[in-house]
């Protein structure tokens, strides 16, 4: 992160001693969907998944008390750790300096922000600058971070992190799978996606009810499709929506001339095109002459 750009969010003293505990713990909350990542070698695997080749700035999503956020540190790299759950940012401003000098003496390039990810505009700490995004992600609003970096793609390069197991899997699953939807679709057409490890629930704490799996993303050299991208989006939705019924029944929506649903490709169900196919699925619906 440029030094013009890099702005200081962290909280202030005024947090300080609101939330201490005994052990200087701080406690995971239901509503926030948080579950902390207790091992170390986990951690470190995923602080591993970034290649930062082409950028240096990275933003951890829902650091808690830092197991990832302390690992990522040992890398040469600008990172913002972002939480909504007040006590872990005063955890972070307070304990996790205390606890970690040596790590924050080679790098102490961390800023910390108190904010909902979901809501936070990142061109106020990026700019036009590339930037990757990393973390053990709160399982209740994963899908819809994802949906964030989609819209921000064009400055991130990389993504990876924990995900509900069934949530990861559904992002990186190809055609023919009943886990594939809208979400690998949108995702895969301008991301190579790779599922890279499983993580079982004893690593965390609490544990959940669930596996976990952590995934990376890596974008693709050409971000532009081949076709209307507005469209695209549309048909995908369209299709998916009905996920049961033929591309003929389910974009009955589009009004499309009888020629054109001739086309083979509307004998087919949803999930078994493949990007390629949802791309030029859109190329002859924009070309419909109805």
């Amino acid at each position: 992160m440029s030094k013009k750009k890099k702005k200081k969010y962290s909280n202030g003293p005024s947090h300080k001693n609101k939330y201490e505990q005994e052990d200087g713990a701080v406690k995971a909350k239901k509503h926030l969907g948080q579950h902390f990542l207790k091992d170390e070698s986990v951690a470190e695997k995923i602080a591993q998944t970034l290649s930062l080749e082409g950028y240096s700035n990275v933003i951890e999503i829902g650091p808690g008390m830092g197991v990832l956020t302390k690992h990522l540190l040992q890398r040469d790299l600008d990172l913002v750790a972002m939480d909504l759950d007040e006590e872990s940012i005063v955890y972070l401003n307070h304990s996790f300096p205390l606890e970690h000098a040596d790590i924050l003496k080679r790098n102490n390039r961390l800023n910390i922000i108190e904010a909902d990810f979901l809501k936070f505009d990142l061109t106020q700490l990026y700019g036009d600058e590339q930037f990757a995004i990393t973390g053990n992600f709160p399982y209740n609003i994963s899908s819809q971070i994802v949906f964030k970096m989609l819209e921000m793609r064009h400055q991130v390069p990389e993504f990876s992190g924990m995900f509900q197991k069934e949530v990861a899997k559904r992002i990186c699953e190809g055609p023919g799978s009943k886990t594939y939807g809208i979400l690998s679709v949108f995702v895969q057409a301008y991301y190579d996606a790779e599922y890279l490890f499983t993580v079982p629930p004893d690593v965390f704490d609490p544990p959940p009810k669930v596996d976990s799996g952590v995934l990376r993303l890596t974008r693709k050299k050409e971000l532009n499709l081949p076709c209307d991208e507005r469209l695209f989006f549309k048909v995908v939705k369209t299709a998916f929506n009905q996920r049961r019924k033929t591309i003929r029944n389910s974009l009955k929506v589009f009004n499309l001339s009888d020629n054109l649903k001739e086309d083979t490709i509307f004998d087919q169900r949803p999930e078994q095109l493949s990007v390629a196919d949802f791309v030029m699925l859109t190329q002859k619906i924009a070309n419909d002459p109805v």
